[in-house]
């Protein structure tokens, strides 16, 4: 088979290149005539899934994207919203999971320094990273490498650019054994009336390359990323890039700087598909077309032919589009930061993408088909299968058979989910550039805005057993949960990016996990004002056809007005009275506590939007008047684990007490949603109280800060009690732990 770049393709290259039959009978019909191998390689990336959202665009069209605060929404590099004060904030999360598998540390480190070009593109200074990271099971021959490598990769690129890594998530299933998720967010500050995107309009403008050379690293990484994997093939180890997080500082600098010109007409970063996507995605937002002169490319290699430089993926690459006249301006600076520069090319008026290499046209290709007429596929779905409530006989056993609190509670604060994840974070630098207000111990990362006392947070969320359980309340539930880590902080939730990362679509049954997530996230984006502004799908996600758990990760972002009225749940006092706000159901079904105890699963718990609002909007009043200082959502493990989590990282004992109807272990591990643990001093009671009544605000009294201990007064009447000291250590413990375990 002949990968001669001139020569004509085939339909089994085109197949190799991950197109269909069909899809090769369409590009020949849109062209009227055979692509040449370069060609083809162009449609193949374009088309990807990766690409092209081509399973996808149909339902995403669901999502809100649009408020009065939305600057720009879903289609730019990333979105921006009006934070006030002649600002924006500019956000997105990126999935590199299918790299990371493959070479975990380049592949981590890369997905970070491709979410910080999708920012920093824009005009915005990045000021915070996070990551949600899928491990599997910890017994896994492969899993400790991968987390080792996943997360040495992350703090490389991250330490190394000097942006901090101020939150995220770490989970371990066996369902992500042969395929982990690696999700980087993004956020940057940039001025409102200077934001810039990708559209190059206009003919004979000049197109300028800038960064690092291209190789041939990275060659058909998004055809790889929306293929599955097969359990021991390493043909696609080549697929993953190198990356170089010092020579992206120089980038960001050299790009902010020459953005504070007015030379730039359009910008885009070389991510995926490299200087394909790059300049197709210019040219055609900006009705233009587009010519380019391989010849003319930085190359760090050797005999690269116009299929290689097209689709190499070398990281730390940006193309330009200037206003004429402004080469040399732009030469100054990129010289200045010590970056490879050059005119690679102009916008021409043909509609087309014009690859010239040695002299001769060597791709002629109308944009069109390559960008808004990719394939647009309405997969068959079925709905997805909900879990089964418990039976009554399983409800009793969940009561009855209750180890009692210091074990049931030691035993959730231990799990591979739940335990400290103290050991991943401290290898980040989560304090560079000084603005850091609250980080991985907090539900939300809150990070100093200038000027004035303002601040922004942001979380990452996604409970994937729900999703999985009841695909259309689970992804209601992932956005409510980024909701409510946003309100337990104080800060008025803005908007959202997502990144949906689920199994093969051609499989009806998981293209209906997709919609129905889909359209439960939309439901929760609408009734919160929670408007989707960026994102990213990233499917095929499984190993020899078994899927990973349906992941949906939602990355939120809000503002505090006042940075000094703002809450986190390490920051109980002694004497604080702890009161649960909402209600208290007692849903175990999916909950930590079935299936740890007892390995059982049930139902997802059903999510209350009206009541997500009511108390949201209540504690976040509570925050900003200045009652509460420690405040943490109920979530994974219930009220039991929010405790502990608050006793812990305030260094504080708790003790709590219920005497109601509920069994002990439905009060203390019940999932229900919508809730929120709070701390406040007793003198403040009586305000809480004509507050709640005020509101029509469930609450509950359930405890009080103090001592040295976590324990409980529940039906048996017998306090029981469990040392801080111990709880720590077992906490902190096993992560550390099972990572010295010799590789």
């Amino acid at each position: 088979m002949s990968l001669d770049p001139i020569a004509p393709g085939t339909l089994a290259l085109a197949e190799e290149f991950g197109l269909s039959k069909d899809e090769y009978g369409l590009v020949l019909q849109k062209l009227g005539r055979t692509p040449n191998v370069t060609e083809l390689g162009i449609f193949s990336v374009m088309w990807s899934e990766h690409c092209s959202y081509k399973s996808t665009r149909v339902h995403l069209a669901k999502f809100p994207t649009k408020a009065p605060h939305v600057i720009y929404g879903p289609g730019e590099n990333a979105g921006a919203i009006d934070i006030g004060e002649g600002l924006a904030a500019i956000f997105k999360m990126e999935s590199h999971n299918h790299p990371s598998f493959i070479e975990p540390f380049q592949g981590a480190a890369t997905g970070v320094g491709g979410i910080l070009r999708d920012v920093f593109t824009m005009g915005a200074r990045p000021v915070a990273l996070m990551n949600a990271l899928r491990f599997g099971a910890p017994e896994h021959p492969r899993t400790r490498k991968l987390v080792d490598g996943v997360v040495s990769g992350i703090s490389f690129y991250g330490n190394c650019v000097g942006v901090p890594t101020v939150g995220g998530e770490t989970n371990f299933d066996a369902r992500y054994n042969g395929n982990i998720l690696v999700n980087v967010f993004c956020l940057g500050i940039a001025p409102r009336d200077r934001i810039f995107t990708s559209a190059a309009k206009g003919a004979n403008n000049p197109v300028v390359y800038v960064g690092a050379k291209t190789g041939r690293d990275g060659i058909h990484g998004a055809t790889m990323a929306s293929a599955e994997f097969v359990e021991g093939d390493d043909s696609q180890r080549p697929t993953v890039q190198v990356g170089d997080p010092f020579l992206e500082k120089l980038l960001i600098e050299a790009c902010l700087e020459l953005m504070a010109t007015d030379a730039i007409i359009g910008i885009q970063d070389m991510g995926a598909a490299g200087l394909t996507s790059s300049s197709i995605e210019m040219a055609s937002k900006g009705g233009a077309g587009i010519e380019l002169d391989l010849d003319a490319v930085p190359a760090r290699e050797e005999g690269m032919t116009p299929y290689e430089f097209m689709l190499s993926e070398s990281q730390e690459r940006m193309l330009m589009v200037l206003k004429p006249g402004r080469e040399a301006e732009a030469k100054r600076i990129f010289d200045k930061w010590g970056l490879d520069a050059a005119v690679i090319g102009a916008t021409t008026s043909t509609g087309n993408l014009t690859l010239r290499w040695h002299g001769n046209i060597v791709c002629d290709l109308p944009l069109g088909p390559l960008a808004d007429e990719a394939p647009k596929y309405e997969r068959p779905y079925v709905e997805p299968l909900k879990a089964i409530p418990f039976s009554e006989a399983e409800q009793r056993r969940l009561a009855d058979e209750y180890p009692g609190f210091a074990a049931s509670l030691t035993k959730l604060m231990t799990t591979p989910d739940m335990a400290s994840k103290r050991w991943i974070w401290e290898q980040y630098d989560r304090h560079v550039m000084g603005d850091t207000l609250a980080d991985s111990g907090s539900d939300a990362a809150i990070v100093r805005l200038y000027p004035g006392p303002r601040a922004l947070a942001m979380t990452c969320d996604v409970t994937p057993r729900y999703v999985e359980a009841d695909a259309y309340e689970g992804g209601k539930q992932a956005v409510a949960e980024a909701w409510r880590n946003l309100c337990a902080v104080g800060a008025r939730p803005l908007a959202v990016t997502d990144n949906l990362n689920f199994g093969n679509p051609q499989r009806p049954e998981i293209m209906g996990q997709i919609v129905y997530a889909i359209e439960g996230m939309a439901e929760a984006c609408r009734a919160l004002a929670f408007p989707v502004i960026s994102g990213n799908v990233s499917l095929y996600n499984e190993t020899d056809g078994k899927a990973i758990l349906p992941t949906p990760t939602i990355g939120g972002v809000g503002i505090l007005e006042n940075l000094e009225r703002r809450a986190t749940a390490d920051a109980l006092k002694a004497g604080d009275v702890l009161v649960l706000i909402g209600e208290g159901g007692g849903h175990l079904g999916q909950s930590v506590y079935a299936r740890e105890v007892f390995g059982l699963g049930g139902a997802a718990p059903p999510v209350d939007l009206s009541l997500e609002k009511k108390h949201g909007d209540f504690v976040r009043a509570l925050i900003a008047d200045g009652l509460v200082r420690a405040c943490h959502d109920l979530s994974d493990g219930g009220l039991a684990c929010a405790t502990a989590e608050m006793a812990l990282g305030s260094d504080l004992g708790v003790a709590l007490g219920y005497q109601g109807d509920l069994s002990d272990a439905a009060f203390l591990y019940g999932e229900d949603q919508a809730r929120y643990l709070i701390g406040l001093s007793p003198d403040r009671m009586g305000e809480l109280e004509r507050r709640a009544r005020g509101a029509g605000v469930s609450f509950l009294v359930v405890g009080e800060a103090g001592g040295r201990e976590i324990s409980y007064l529940g039906a048996s009447s017998n306090r029981e009690r469990l040392s801080l000291e111990d709880l720590c250590k077992a906490h902190e413990d096993w992560l550390p732990t099972y990572m010295k375990v010799a590789h």
